[in-house]
């Protein structure tokens, strides 16, 4: 009998976003091809992987300073906390930047099997590690009222989205893509975001539940041990909603996840899927597309995907 010389296979039934034509395409991008894309205002740049935190953090430090210096509110939709807002903290004290007039909303939270969702004294959640690292940082002369410091708790996740909207929207949504392409925890193959495309955009804040893969992802974070504890991950979370991020004035989303630090990472695919594969809930990122975005991608992610023989399995 004749040795097969090729093997096809049908994706998982459980992977969120299974059409393997547009997935290929989106796997030959070259890294010389990334930066290209049809919609003028989706601007995507290639930036070292050193540059990344620094650009992230000069972008928030003036966007929050040039308001307070007009005398202007300005809404931010922050993404998941992480030590590095202390940074943007000790700049704003430095420079005597009073933010009396700053209000900010983080874009998800944890939640338990039964959908509540995790109180500011936990100390793995979004919303107690924003407190931590950027409230309790500024100077208490120069902080807003705790009140425009917005986090989910149950008692305001039905009314997060007018809150946002009363404000006039956000002024600005910071994100970044996770393994399933989710934006914030808006999860592709989560129930409490099942409809069509329309009917997506339309959808505001809610706690949703998690997918696997945001799970296995999230347990390779720092707080969790970065040991795969699957166990240490809740299994749902409370997130803005597509309309909160179509609603914002500007995005800037960022794409540079490794697995720290290495060349390995989960993202490097799920970059191309959401910068130019459909736009479909199913990579709710993709739906950035059609606005105006500025995107920033590290060397590492933009990096050509082929094999690796000298790693092998």
């Amino acid at each position: 009998m004749k040795a097969r010389s090729s093997f096809s296979f049908a994706p998982a039934p459980f992977i969120p976003f299974r059409d393997t034509k547009a997935i290929a395409r989106v796997r030959a991008i070259k890294r010389r091809d990334l930066a290209r894309h049809r919609n003028p205002d989706f601007r995507i740049t290639i930036v070292p992987d050193s540059a990344l935190e620094h650009l992230w953090i000069t972008d928030m430090f003036f966007r929050i300073s040039d308001a307070m210096a007009a005398g202007r509110r300005y809404v931010m939709i922050m993404p998941n906390p992480w030590p590095g807002y202390a940074k943007l903290a000790a700049m704003l004290n430095r420079a005597r930047v009073d933010c009396r007039r700053l209000h900010t909303f983080n874009m998800d939270e944890y939640a338990d099997q039964d959908g509540h969702i995790a109180p500011e004294s936990w100390e793995f959640g979004f919303g107690h590690a924003f407190k931590k690292y950027f409230y309790a940082e500024l100077d208490p002369k120069l902080r807003p009222p705790e009140k425009q410091i917005v986090v989910f708790s149950d008692h305001n996740v039905n009314d997060y989205g007018r809150m946002l909207a009363d404000l006039g929207g956000a002024d600005i949504c910071y994100s970044g893509p996770g393994w399933t392409g989710h934006l914030a925890f808006i999860e592709p193959d989560a129930p409490e975001f099942a409809g069509s495309l329309e009917e997506w955009k339309r959808m505001g804040p809610r706690v949703c539940t998690l997918s696997p893969f945001t799970i296995a992802q999230n347990s390779l974070h720092g707080c969790f041990g970065m040991s795969g504890d699957l166990t240490a991950v809740p299994p749902k979370a409370a997130t803005i909603g597509p309309a909160e991020v179509i609603g914002a004035k500007h995005r800037i989303d960022m794409h540079g996840i490794t697995v720290d630090g290495s060349f390995a990472s989960w993202q490097r695919l799920t970059t191309r899927l959401v910068l130019h594969g459909p736009v479909t809930p199913r990579v709710p990122e993709s739906i950035l597309q059609t606005l105006r975005t500025d995107v920033w991608v590290t060397e590492s992610l933009a990096a050509d995907i082929e094999p690796r023989w000298d790693k092998g399995y």
